[in-house]
């Protein structure tokens, strides 16, 4: 359980949502113990229907907040630092979680030298199947650095990494969920194409991705010997894993995620 600090979060899109969905769910925190301010009315309102309290400026949530989550876009963080950093002191502990955003580039713009978490999330927060890394500063106490990643590891899996590396991890579980997409709105496109019902094949690709998820986890296996294990010589699968290694698809994954990783390494100059 948390203790009575008080949380506010700057933006109330989808991650703030989940986030907060989950604090409450879990029941880490009441919902008049968390602040919200958002620019946009109809976000703030579904807040407040919760039972949330809503401010009127970034610079109320600050100054009433003890974790000042800012769960905005990476472009939006300079005014938004400038705008609370009179309502910011060294006890109030600041999360950033937009991808490339360093704690030093927090500290800047604040201009303090305040205890922060640096945080990427992901959107299956949303449903309690979150993962989520996390770095903390040096000066944050083991308390507050608990709330925080309690705020995450509630609705899924967490781990601690170092601060040199939460560039890269952006691609591995930041904008991951993506790429799966990409993938199962091709296998079901493909089903479409030979006469399957679209919605079939959604529920049958969705089981799939479970359950090799579940190999993944629980087989004791890697992924190179679980390819094996499907692709019997001859076989099928072994057809299409062909296609996917000519046509250099690890290679193309893996490209793509350095790609996120440079964009990330821009967005933070």
């Amino acid at each position: 359980m948390m203790s009575n600090q008080r949380i506010g979060f700057i933006g109330a899109g989808n991650m703030a949502t989940a986030i907060v969905n989950g604090i409450l769910k879990n029941g880490a925190k009441q919902p008049e113990e968390i602040s919200v301010f958002d620019l946009d009315a109809e976000k703030l309102q579904l807040m407040a229907d919760k039972g949330i309290d809503t401010v009127s400026s970034c610079s109320e949530l600050a100054a009433k907040s003890d974790i000042i989550v800012l769960a905005v876009k990476p472009q939006n963080y300079d005014e938004v630092l400038a705008d609370i950093k009179g309502a910011v002191n060294d006890q109030k502990v600041v999360v950033t979680i937009a991808a490339g955003i360093s704690i030093d580039y927090v500290r800047r713009g604040l201009e303090r030298n305040c205890p922060a978490v640096r945080v990427m999330p992901n959107t299956p927060l949303l449903l309690g199947k979150g993962a989520t890394a996390l770095c903390r500063s040096e000066n944050i106490s083991d308390e507050d650095f608990e709330q925080v990643y309690n705020m995450f590891a509630l609705s899924g899996e967490a781990a601690i990494l170092p601060e040199s590396q939460m560039n890269a991890i952006i691609a591995v579980n930041g904008s991951s969920p993506a790429y799966v997409y990409l993938f199962a709105k091709s296998m079901v496109d493909y089903a479409v194409s030979v006469g399957i019902d679209r919605e079939t094949a959604l529920s049958l690709v969705c089981k799939t991705f479970e359950g090799s998820a579940e190999m993944l986890r629980s087989s004791g296996d890697s992924p190179e010997t679980l390819i094996q294990k499907v692709s019997s010589k001859g076989g099928t699968t072994i057809e299409a894993m062909k296609v996917l290694n000519d046509r250099e698809v690890p290679k193309a994954i893996f490209d793509a995620m350095a790609a996120c990783t440079a964009r990330a390494e821009e967005l933070g100059k």
